[in-house]
């Protein structure tokens, strides 16, 4: 079947819309606005060599990281663009410690967490980086929102997904009903649909897991680690290592190629004994995406990410996420049943 051509994604999402009567737009709407962030955030980062905006900030922020200069544009670009578009009534971004609340008569049904620029400890060496967001219904739409309106479980979120900022510029997201894939044409400054449907291949061909780390984790974690790299004709190992260091390209490289992604808990670390990565800016919106793709996301205690009940804006969690089969062979270490 040939791909379909020239369906940009403000068509794809008013079509999408017109299958649910009830719809109001709302949602639609503000997928639009910040798809105009993300188109704002994807120019700077391709003039970011030529426009002094590489390098530090001098700024730390609430996870104790440098904050980049980029970092801090894409920030304040989605913040800017999101709080009058009258469609939430709070947000929460990875870089900042509180809730930011929305401009005063602009509150809407939604609220928004999203981290402005994921990787972008890699910004300086020209890797793939990204923004990654996640959006639920406000408990009390119209009215100013608070923390409690931003943590609910991943299973309740009404939207999901990422822009990737690298040789192109992709937008994956999804409503519930699939994902899909979208890459910039940069001359005319829109997104077209490229990938319709995304679906993980079942079994990965590639696993991604920062192996300096691999005397900290736990023996199953190693242990399957071990297992992958063994030779096996006949279950397709071993699995080539593939590990870039930006969570948003680790990501899309496996959902689209098949792969699985590993950041286990570091047990020697007190640290990291939580995980590195943040519940609601990362392993949430990613995790929806799997599983919206055929996939899995759990953590190394084996429960799904989907289903866990934030405490914290800031909370971190470990994550596996990838291909079905291999995050329930994971699981299968994981319960010492390998």
């Amino acid at each position: 079947m040939d791909r379909p051509l020239g369906i940009t994604v403000s068509r794809h999402i008013l079509d999408s819309q017109h299958i649910h009567p009830q719809a109001t737009g709302e949602l639609s709407s503000l997928l639009i606005e910040l798809i105009v962030a993300a188109k704002t955030i994807s120019a700077e980062v391709n003039m970011a060599g030529l426009a002094d905006i590489l390098g530090m900030s001098g700024k730390m922020n609430i996870q104790g990281e440098h904050v980049q200069k980029l970092d801090e544009f894409a920030n304040n670009t989605i913040k800017r663009r999101m709080a009058r578009c009258g469609y939430i009534s709070v947000m929460t971004s990875e870089e900042e410690a509180d809730a930011i609340p929305v401009a005063e008569g602009y509150e809407g049904k939604y609220t928004l967490a999203f981290d402005p620029l994921d990787g972008s400890s890699n910004i300086d060496v020209n890797v793939s980086i990204g923004t990654i967001f996640s959006i639920h219904r406000a408990l009390n739409g119209g009215t100013p929102g608070s923390e409690n309106d931003l943590l609910q479980k991943g299973s309740e979120q009404v939207a999901a997904g990422y822009i990737i900022y690298g040789s192109s510029s992709m937008l994956v997201y999804s409503t519930g009903e699939g994902v899909h894939g979208f890459t910039l044409d940069p001359s005319v400054g829109e997104f077209y649909l490229s990938h319709p449907d995304i679906k993980m291949p079942h079994k990965s061909k590639y696993f991604s897991v920062n192996e300096g780390n691999y005397h900290y984790w736990d023996d199953p974690v190693r242990n399957y680690i071990e297992y992958l790299k063994e030779t096996d004709k006949k279950t397709g190992r071993p699995y080539s290592g593939r590990y870039i260091g930006s969570l948003v390209a680790d990501f899309h490289r496996n959902l689209i190629a098949g792969g699985i992604f590993l950041y286990p808990r570091d047990n020697k670390n007190p640290a990291k004994k939580t995980g590195k990565l943040r519940l609601l800016y990362e392993a949430a919106p990613l995790a929806f995406i799997a599983e919206q793709a055929s996939g899995r996301a759990i953590t190394d205690e084996c429960q799904d990410i989907l289903d866990i009940e934030p405490y914290d804006l800031h909370q971190r969690v470990p994550l596996i996420i990838g291909c079905k089969h291999d995050v329930d062979m994971v699981q299968e270490f994981l319960a010492g049943k390998k």
